[in-house]
């Protein structure tokens, strides 16, 4: 029997929390509004706008289908990795009231897009899902070697579509808009908020008066690398070091100051994993 460590105590926690936030903004931003941004809770919001369908019912039979084709096609593994949400997300659904907090339509899907993203990224970091159209796009990739994101977008821009027999016009332009937010807002939290930029240095004649300046200013480590130049052939070296943004401009200020010829180039990024050599 596998023992239950604090770490599956930490993400099925973590995985709860995730669920009762999408539950909110869906009941509390999308669904009020009749705005449908997606996914198996948009089909449920069209469903509910046209029939008085209940969302959390629909979700409900939407994950279950989608669980047995996960099963067909997908196998065992995959299918229960997305059974807990599936049946999760229509439980925080129910439990969730449906109350319109936000009178402005616009306002409505900026926060709901906002917080949904905040859900669905705590999901994907613990390697979690809440069922629902997730699950097509990955048969899709299986059998026709698609991507995921492009048949996930493509699912989602029907059902995003659909807004305009629903809902009208404005709402589908509102659900593509909230699409967006989430996609950004996703982006930024999955890869981290704490930014960085890695910057690389050569210069002809100062390199080590500006590696010793550097060192001294910013008392942080850097690398040097052996380079070699791929039109002159020339032995050289590099250095490379990672800054915060808000060291950036000084740091550059610092090279510039021995050397203003110095070249420069820097790239962001998003995470750093293991400490310094």
């Amino acid at each position: 029997m596998k023992r239950i460590t604090m770490k599956n105590i930490r993400q099925a926690l973590l995985m709860l929390v995730a669920l009762e936030i999408i539950a909110i903004s869906i009941n509390l931003f999308y669904a009020p509004h009749q705005v449908a941004a997606g996914g198996a809770t948009g089909i449920a919001i069209l469903l509910e706008a046209a029939f008085n369908w209940n969302v959390s019912l629909v979700v409900l039979v939407i994950n279950l289908v989608m669980l047995v084709l996960s099963y067909l096609f997908l196998g065992k593994g995959t299918t229960l990795r997305i059974m807990a949400g599936s049946f999760l997300l229509p439980v925080f659904l129910a439990l969730t009231p449906q109350v319109k907090v936000v009178n402005d339509r616009l306002l409505a899907v900026i926060v709901g897009g906002a917080i949904f993203a905040i859900g669905l990224s705590i999901l994907y970091r613990i390697d979690a899902s809440s069922g629902g159209t997730s699950v097509p796009p990955l048969i899709i990739k299986k059998y026709f070697q698609i991507k995921p994101s492009i048949s996930l977008l493509v699912i989602d821009g029907i059902v995003c579509f659909f807004n305009i027999f629903v809902s009208g016009t404005e709402a589908f332009i509102l659900a593509l808009f909230s699409s967006v937010i989430t996609s950004i807002l996703m982006n930024y939290i999955e890869t981290g908020l704490d930014r960085k930029r890695a910057v690389y240095i050569m210069s002809n004649e100062d390199l080590a008066e500006i590696k010793i300046r550097l060192l001294q200013r910013l008392e942080k480590g850097l690398t040097v690398f052996a380079v070699t130049g791929g039109y002159t052939g020339v032995e050289r070296e590099m250095l490379m070091l990672v800054v915060e943004n808000q060291d950036y401009q000084d740091v550059i200020n610092q090279i510039h100051a021995v050397d203003s010829t110095a070249f420069i180039f820097t790239t962001p990024i998003t995470e750093i994993h293991g400490g310094q050599i």
